[in-house]
């Protein structure tokens, strides 16, 4: 025999739905704030006034025009720049990850405890938030021209990111094989070591590759304040309304970076393969 629905179950129905249409007026109040934000935003910056567009295109036709064709005739002086790009970003990705990797094991939550974890998020935090530009700067005034400073702002900046990425892999790691360790006595170390390394060398690997690629980029901007490398190309032919070279220039940079993009798309094929 059914039983049949008593006055409490329309009442947990009606407030039920109520709660939804509650839910619903919440999330479209929220969406409605946000695209006003977002709009805030465009007006802030500019963008929704019409007299700035009126010359931009007709400004870079010209400019496009000015750069056409590009001009190698001096492509044998860029081979030292285009390796001081490439050993800028390489030497500053590795120094970060010597780097991330112990801070990312504290900043995790579920390896270095609360206490601690807090305070190496606050330290990646303070890395991060200062652009690998303003790094740069920093650097050269403390140690001079040339790629040393490009290394080290790369290495500051790409440590605060490298490490909150480490401690949120760290953190989606899957516990058993730990307590299982735990249970018969293996200390921290061995438990990180045998436990937790295996489930997550392939995404660390994966992260530290991206960023590689991000720093071949941020290492050529970096040259136009005098961290060496293609950057410093790049912007003395701007100044020297050399166009056609700086087009040149920059479509060796896009080789490099696309060169580079392929190589790590094959060594992340490799290591997320063996998942």
């Amino acid at each position: 025999m059914s039983a049949r629905a008593g006055p409490s179950t329309g009442i947990e129905t009606a407030a039920g739905r109520a709660a939804g249409r509650r839910r619903l007026v919440g999330r479209g109040l929220a969406l409605a704030a946000g695209a006003l934000v977002i709009v805030w935003a465009f007006a802030s910056a500019g963008a929704l006034d019409p007299d700035r567009y009126r010359d931009a295109l007709g400004t870079l036709a010209t400019l496009a025009g000015d750069a056409f064709p590009p001009d190698f005739a001096r492509w044998r002086s860029w081979g030292r720049p285009l390796l001081q790009t490439l050993a800028t970003s390489l030497a500053g990705t590795a120094l970060a990850a010597a780097l991330a990797l112990p801070l990312g094991v504290l900043a995790a939550r579920n390896v270095g405890g609360a206490g601690i974890a807090g305070g190496i998020r606050i330290f990646l935090n303070m890395l991060r938030s200062i652009p690998d530009l303003i790094w740069g700067v920093a650097f050269v005034a403390a140690v001079g021209f040339g790629p040393l400073p490009g290394v080290l702002a790369l290495a500051a900046h790409s440590t605060g990111m490298l490490g909150k990425f480490y401690a949120e892999i760290l953190e989606h790691v899957d516990p058993a094989p730990g307590d299982a360790l735990r249970s018969h006595g293996v200390s921290r170390a061995g438990v990180l070591r045998f436990g937790v390394l295996p489930q997550v060398l392939p995404r660390l690997a994966d992260v530290t590759i991206y960023r590689w690629e991000h720093n071949v980029r941020a290492a050529t901007v970096l040259g136009l304040i005098g961290a060496g490398g293609l950057g410093v190309e790049i912007v003395t032919a701007f100044h020297l309304f050399e166009y056609r070279e700086a087009a040149a220039l920059i479509l060796v940079m896009l080789a490099l970076v696309t060169a580079i993009n392929t190589i790590g798309d094959r060594i992340r094929g490799g290591f997320l393969g063996g998942e």
